[in-house]
């Protein structure tokens, strides 16, 4: 491989990480981006241009509620729907279809049932890993981002109203088009994170909603002994 084709490899790699970035803790400035990946402006503003011309990322201008006093104010990036992974349009139609006969058939219930479900199975594989997080509603916050982002929601978290309370991002969402006519599976999954927190949490924005994120907030507490899942429940009952 030639000098060039290498160089062309690297500038790509790191074109790339900067993207993840972008689409794990957008909105972001530049500055952050270049502190994070140890990289200079220049090659940060190298890579945004690019990303930018290419479509896989927008400038999102702080809020005017908030002034920095003079000069302009710091851009802020997030990622566009063009930058995150898609499913496979054909697996979508397919869930989507499924989806829809199960409702006509058994009704707007079985596919809450169908939401719940996924949500269980959610709490089941993140619940030995976010417990022994510990007690604190942030550290187990952390530990599902983490787990999150390796089932690939492209999961962070981030500290508000001075570290009193914490948000949980996820930049990417596998089940984002099926959620958009399915609200159901978004409101399971937030049911799955305030058991597997221990707190209530409250869902912000999701990208169902055409957001750039979905974003919960975790507020500061104890977490409670968990409860059972509604998949628990059947079976106690069974």
């Amino acid at each position: 491989m030639c000098v060039s084709e290498q160089a062309s490899e690297i500038e790509e790699s790191t074109r790339e990480r900067v993207l993840n970035l972008v689409v794990q803790r957008g909105p972001v400035r530049a500055a952050d981006l270049a502190t994070e990946l140890a990289l200079t402006s220049a090659a940060i503003r190298r890579h945004l241009i690019a990303l930018e011309s290419e479509g896989q990322i927008r400038v999102r201008p702080e809020s005017p509620l908030h002034p920095r006093g003079r000069g302009r104010p710091a851009k802020r990036y997030i990622a566009t729907a063009e930058a995150r992974p898609r499913l496979d349009d054909g697996y979508s139609r397919v869930a989507l279809m499924a989806i829809e006969q199960l409702r006509d058939r058994l009704g707007d219930e079985a596919v809450e049932q169908f939401a719940d479900r996924r949500a269980d199975e959610m709490v089941g594989r993140y619940r030995q890993a976010v417990e022994a997080a510990g007690q604190d509603p942030a550290d187990r916050a952390r530990m599902l981002a983490d787990l999150l982002s390796a089932d690939g929601y492209a999961a962070s978290t981030r500290p508000v109203g001075a570290n009193l309370a914490i948000q949980l991002c996820q930049g990417h969402c596998p089940v984002h088009a099926i959620a958009a006519q399915y609200p159901q599976m978004c409101e399971s999954e937030t049911r799955a994170f305030s058991e597997l927190l221990g707190v209530h949490v409250q869902r912000l924005a999701t990208l169902a909603g055409g957001e750039h994120v979905c974003t919960t907030h975790v507020p500061p507490g104890v977490p409670q002994v968990s409860t059972p899942s509604h998949h628990d429940d059947m079976e106690g009952n069974s």
